[in-house]
């Protein structure tokens, strides 16, 4: 039951199924949420039609289920939500904080990746592609972290004016997230230390919109036997949904959380039952984890 205002989510995107990289940050931060009676919302962050999978979010949502993860209210698509990113980066290009720009690759080569160049600032669209960047000379990197801690990350070279509207017409995951989150009131983001470095970006552009602070927690990335992140692109293999209850049991140790007794550990309700019940943040590791994944489901 829901009983208090705290307010979570699980934002996959649709490029694939679930792994037990991605099912690892659902179950952190459904069990965050649950442990401390607050809401736990699902959004499907579906804004790149090229790198998106057909049949992934069906899969997606089946894996959730499959493992007991059930979420409040509807989900939310990032398809629908167009006309809202579309009004925010108006609002900025007519107030200023927001501008148009034309650079290459190589002009961003130069700052490596970060706006370093003069580019001519505009509000108006130029004649051909152009993102859209806002300013953002004041970024806080410091930041204090549910798991971590007081973070301090270094500062791009540039000005770290960031893009907010890809050149191809896409929305940028750092506008889209921001808006998103206000709509569906998140209060605690519970994410992986992959998208560390997104995190003060964000804190920047919430408040140059005047929405309230998120607590931000980054958990430890789970590893393949060659050290590398399991991800969609380095193929860690899809959930066998049929092995759900030694799915979660994998991640919560992964998650350095207590493990439940025997009698509880082959059905995924009494597994959940007992992990929100024994819910430590201070349990969750600073390192990353090697895992073993299963085999690929057809």
């Amino acid at each position: 039951m829901v009983t208090s205002a705290y307010r979570g989510r699980f934002a996959p995107s649709p490029t694939g199924p679930l792994h037990l990289g991605s099912l690892s940050t659902a179950l952190a931060s459904f069990l965050d949420a649950r442990s401390h009676r607050g809401a736990w919302l699902l959004r499907i962050e579906d804004l790149d039609p090229p790198r998106e999978q057909q049949g992934a979010t069906r899969r997606i949502l089946a894996s959730l289920r499959a493992h007991a993860l059930h979420w409040d209210e509807t989900e939310l698509y990032q398809h629908d939500r167009t006309a809202a990113y579309e009004r925010v980066i108006a609002a900025l290009l007519d107030s200023g904080d927001a501008f148009h720009c034309t650079c290459s690759r190589q002009d961003l080569h130069l700052g490596q990746g970060a706006h370093v160049t003069a580019c001519p600032r505009s509000r108006t669209p130029p004649a051909g592609e152009s993102a859209v960047r806002l300013h953002a000379r004041d970024t806080p990197y410091r930041f204090a972290d549910i798991f971590l801690g007081e973070v301090e990350l270094p500062g791009p070279a540039g000005t770290d004016d960031f893009v907010i509207r890809r050149r191809d017409g896409l929305y940028a995951y750092q506008l889209a997230v921001v808006i998103d989150d206000a709509e569906q009131q998140i209060t605690h983001v519970v994410r992986g230390r992959d998208l560390l470095e997104s995190t003060p970006h964000q804190i920047f552009l919430r408040a140059r919109l005047g929405l309230p602070p998120v607590n931000y927690g980054h958990i430890p990335l789970l590893l393949n036997a060659r050290g590398q992140k399991l991800s969609k692109q380095n193929h860690a293999p899809a959930l066998d949904d049929a092995r759900a209850p030694q799915n979660l049991l994998l991640c919560l140790e992964a998650l350095g959380q207590l493990p439940p007794p025997a009698a509880a550990r082959d059905d995924c309700v009494p597994i959940l039952t007992w992990a929100i019940a024994h819910w430590q943040r201070a349990l969750v590791p600073a390192q990353d984890r090697v895992v073993l994944a299963g085999p690929a489901t057809a």
